[in-house]
């Protein structure tokens, strides 16, 4: 078995580095593919559905929801909400609109193939036959079909930046972050209750006023700088312990 069966799955995942459970049922994947093991099934579902749901974390309006409601959504119900959200159906062209259709096919089918032949969620017979490698190549590739097909459509889809959880270093957001740092001035200071009081001066003039514990900035910009803060911090406290009980 082939760890390049899946390549948009690799470069979805890439993409969202910073997301842990989407990176586990990967790492799941690539273990099941090396072995040659039918788990491989499972994982390909289910990296199709924590897919989805990054797409409709990242998307989804509050105000006019497509995630499915249910306690236990199926398979398709969550493909179908990621279609959704990515206004993949509204598109007018008969041959895209086609071929949406086949990937609605085709996660029916690697969602039958999961429910027959997988054997992580559901106890199985002991004395079932393994698949062949033919089997779980094709679910390997189905799944890859799907991720990629959908990533690419949320890679054309607007961003809503109040939102996201695209780390800072995402090169999509790049241009963005430029476009700021090149536009927006910052003037700080300390006010009397310790906090950094920072003022972001717009291009038309504007201020934009904030107030910022210093833990958080150096928790959130440098873990270093945070670490040795707190370090001299605790020195610190515990000189002026040591000189309040000699007194």
């Amino acid at each position: 078995m082939s760890l390049d069966w899946g390549p948009g799955i690799k470069e979805a995942c890439a993409h969202w580095k910073d997301a842990p459970m989407l990176h586990q049922t990967f790492e799941a994947l690539e273990r099941a593919i090396i072995d040659g093991n039918d788990t491989c099934i499972d994982c390909a579902k289910s990296i199709v559905e924590v897919f989805c749901r990054v797409i409709l974390d990242e998307l989804d309006s509050p105000s006019s929801p497509v995630r499915p409601t249910s306690e236990l959504p199926k398979f398709g119900e969550w493909v179908t909400a990621a279609i959704r959200v990515l206004k993949l159906g509204e598109n007018q062209n008969l041959q895209f609109r086609k071929l949406v259709s086949q990937h609605h096919k085709m996660t029916t089918l690697l969602g039958d193939l999961r429910n027959k032949s997988g054997p992580v969620s559901h106890g199985r017979d002991a004395f079932l036959e393994r698949l062949s490698g033919h089997h779980r190549r094709s679910a390997i590739i189905s799944a890859d079909a799907i991720v990629t097909f959908l990533h690419q459509a949320y890679l054309e889809a607007e961003l809503d930046l109040v939102k996201t959880r695209l780390p800072y270093e995402s090169e999509r957001l790049a241009d963005r972050h430029q476009l700021v740092d090149q536009s927006v001035a910052i003037r700080s200071s300390t006010g009397d209750d310790g906090l950094l009081a920072v003022e972001v001066a717009l291009p038309g003039g504007d201020l934009i006023p904030l107030k910022i514990e210093p833990s958080r900035l150096l928790y959130q910009v440098d873990r270093e700088a945070y670490y040795e803060a707190l370090k001299a911090a605790q020195t610190f406290a515990l000189a002026e312990q040591a000189g309040i009980g000699g007194i």
